[in-house]
């Protein structure tokens, strides 16, 4: 009798702490998904590492954004200086960073992640489209973002 009554608190015990541990999980999971809201500034500079996969925006940039827009856009390595001089149009904005990783979320991308700053600018974009593919993933450090 003492047995079946100690097994028997043995799995309620269990079974709480299986629920408990459910819902802590559910509800970090949904906080690692939470965003600080940002709102990408008329004008600012950022450098901009893009590495990983194999695409074109591979480098070092500096960037400046006015009105929305990339004006100018400086390879700070020999793959970005070739880049913008090929392309200078496909150097992105943060804003445009940001819609790449909402469109990979959108498209069920396997993993797309981002890291912020306080002030809620991206200091990380990480996506692979597809994880058992090859060269797909892409990295975006940001670094000495400064609103104009």
């Amino acid at each position: 009798m003492t047995v079946v009554r100690m097994c028997a608190g043995l799995l309620a015990a269990a079974g709480l702490i299986s629920t408990v541990a459910a819902c802590g999980a559910e509800a970090s999971s949904a906080s690692a998904r939470e965003e600080v809201t940002w709102e990408e500034p008329a004008a600012y500079t950022y450098t901009l590492t893009s590495s990983e996969g194999e695409r074109s925006l591979i480098g070092r940039f500096r960037v400046t954004v006015k009105d929305g827009k990339v004006t100018e856009a400086v390879g700070l390595d020999a793959g970005a200086r070739r880049f913008v001089e090929r392309t200078p149009d496909q150097v992105p904005t943060l804003g445009a960073l940001l819609d790449e990783l909402e469109q990979a979320r959108s498209d069920d991308a396997d993993t797309a992640e981002a890291e912020y700053a306080a002030d809620g600018h991206p200091e990380l974009i990480f996506l692979d489209r597809d994880e058992n593919a090859v060269d797909d993933e892409e990295r975006y450090v940001v670094e000495s973002y400064e609103p104009a």
